[in-house]
């Protein structure tokens, strides 16, 4: 079995080390998005959409 000096453990952990970082931090990335500032964009629209349309029925005077 070769022996393996001090440097060739770090290039030996440097390449997996770096794509596991990368890889971390592309799912924090999507995770950070799914949410946001647009989701809240996004609910506030459709509430004010179901405000409107709540407003729209009570002034045809529909009691459902």
């Amino acid at each position: 079995m070769a022996t393996l000096d001090g440097m060739d453990y770090v290039s030996a952990i440097v390449p997996p080390l770096v794509m596991a970082i990368l890889f971390i931090a592309v799912i924090v990335t999507i995770i950070k998005n799914q949410g946001g500032a647009n989701k809240a964009k996004e609910d506030a629209a459709v509430d004010a959409a179901f405000a409107r349309a709540e407003a729209a029925r009570q002034a045809t005077g529909e009691d459902h």
